[in-house]
């Protein structure tokens, strides 16, 4: 039988663990400008909250659809979107 302790020990390894795995804050913005002053030195995607992905400028779902938002990419990476290879121009 494992004494008292080790079931305390364990229990503070599991709160430690826990907190050290928490995710970046993911900040949408409505306009694209807003997006730019909140991360200049980051890349500005769309997120499309529907499909888990975001498009960089330049591909044909980048700013459509009533699903979606602004977001700095480093953000959107850390928070679970992944990066839409499909409607490059």
């Amino acid at each position: 039988m494992a004494s008292p302790g080790v079931g305390a020990f364990a229990a503070i390894v599991l709160i430690g663990c826990a907190q050290q795995t928490v995710a970046q804050p993911l900040t949408p913005f409505r306009y694209e400008t807003q997006a730019q002053r909140h991360c200049p030195a980051d890349t500005v995607v769309w997120l499309d909250f529907r499909r888990g992905r975001y498009y960089r400028k330049g591909q044909s779902r980048y700013a459509r659809g009533f699903d979606g938002s602004y977001a700095c990419s480093k953000e959107a990476r850390e928070s679970g979107y992944r990066r839409s290879l499909f409607g490059l121009r």
